[in-house]
């Protein structure tokens, strides 16, 4: 008997001595991590600060409908309990005999019905607010790939720009290995921002190219589903410079949690010099489709395309993952039709489980396809040149 007192003992004190080292080793890791302006918080139990008037008047009205929710809470539970308590049979009481009261049903009945009106009421001001998408500054189409958004500046200044935004590739790396080190904006770091004007409204018009994506940003107070054949808008006027950011809030798919949102909020000043080198930039990528490019120029710039845009799903070794089938070895890279490979990167397959990107430029599915087939184990000397990419689209 002793000697078994003596191990529940030892064993006591060495698992609390565990517990003990567990709980350091997580209050470091949290101490690690500093609250992130414009996104998450460390232990955040309030919603985001608000930079939009209407994401101020959903805080209102959430405090608003909470108080009310606590005191209903209190009054119910605090009349039943003090029932239970004041008339139970222990000190005496007898339950009362009856059928029902015409009082106490009406009371039920119309109490919670002027309650639900009365919120109903408050917010209606707020949701007509959030649905008035006219007389906007800006209009941005926000598409949802899988996995990444797209965007395209429709009107206002700024209009022809168009990008991709993809989950950065050192972030995902990190969540690759198990075990990322603390970071304060963990899979919210983009390689390319959606860049707005402070003080002006900016109409976000929301699609989805496979399958139903949600875009929001709680700073903003905004949150709009993105889907497929349907085009829905919403629209946001930050109030603040900065960096805000924002998920995919709809489930969709097996790399939902790699599609961040990244707003930033700048200057007019500072939004016109963007939308002028933005503009230039894509004058600098929009490469002559005629242009002949030899074997080692696609490869290389195919290297970079392949690491924005594909290695996220078939991996940087192209060996693929789960359903996402590998492109080394793949035979139809190694194929000597380069049609079919060209067609599925303009048209997708699978049912969308492989999107089409014909978002990328000729140039960029010429050069991507030629470093996968030229690349890892696949050496088959073949090249696609941008002509031929223009030739398939037609």
């Amino acid at each position: 008997m002793k000697t078994m007192t003596s191990l529940w003992q030892r064993l006591s004190q060495r698992s609390l001595a565990l517990a003990a080292l567990l709980a350091s080793h997580a209050a470091v890791a949290a101490d690690a991590v500093k609250d992130l302006p414009g996104g998450p918080a460390v232990r955040q139990l309030d919603l985001h600060p608000p930079v939009t008037r209407i994401a101020e008047d959903q805080q209102s009205l959430h405090y608003i409908v909470l108080w009310i929710c606590v005191v209903i809470f209190v009054a119910v539970f605090g009349v039943m309990f003090y029932s239970i308590l004041k008339h139970r049979k222990s000190v005496g009481h007898k339950a009362a005999n009856f059928h029902e009261s015409v009082a106490v049903e009406i009371a039920w009945t119309i109490v919670p019905f002027i309650i639900v009106i009365g919120m109903g009421a408050m917010a209606t001001r707020t949701v007509v607010a959030m649905k008035d998408t006219t007389n906007a500054d800006i209009t941005i189409k926000a598409t949802g790939y899988q996995w990444k958004w797209g965007y395209d500046y429709l009107a206002g200044e700024g209009e022809g720009i168009n990008f991709l935004s993809t989950l950065d590739v050192s972030h995902r790396t990190m969540s690759d290995s198990g075990k990322p080190p603390a970071t304060d904006n963990y899979l919210l770091k983009v390689d390319n921002a959606l860049v707005v004007p402070v003080d002006k409204k900016i109409r976000i018009v929301t699609t989805a190219n496979d399958v139903i994506h949600a875009w929001m940003v709680p700073s903003l107070g905004v949150k709009q589903d993105a889907i497929p054949g349907f085009v829905r808008d919403t629209w946001f006027r930050a109030e603040k410079t900065g960096d805000f950011y924002g998920q995919c809030a709809e489930l969709c798919g097996k790399e939902h949690a790699y599609m961040p949102i990244h707003v930033k909020v700048v200057s007019q000043a500072d939004y016109a010099l963007w939308v002028e080198g933005k503009k230039k930039e894509m004058a600098a990528a929009a490469d002559d489709p005629t242009k002949e490019w030899k074997l080692d120029e696609l490869v290389a710039r195919g290297e970079k395309v392949y690491a924005a845009n594909c290695a996220a799903c078939h991996r940087a070794d192209g060996k693929g993952a789960g359903p996402i089938k590998a492109v080394d070895g793949s035979a139809i890279v190694l194929d000597a039709d380069k049609s079919k490979q060209i067609a599925i990167l303009l048209n997708g397959a699978a049912n969308g489980a492989m999107p089409a990107w014909r978002s990328l430029s000729d140039t960029e599915i010429a050069a991507v396809i030629t470093y996968t087939k030229n690349n890892w184990s696949n050496k088959t000397g073949q090249l696609v040149q941008p002509a031929e990419i223009v030739a398939a689209r037609k």
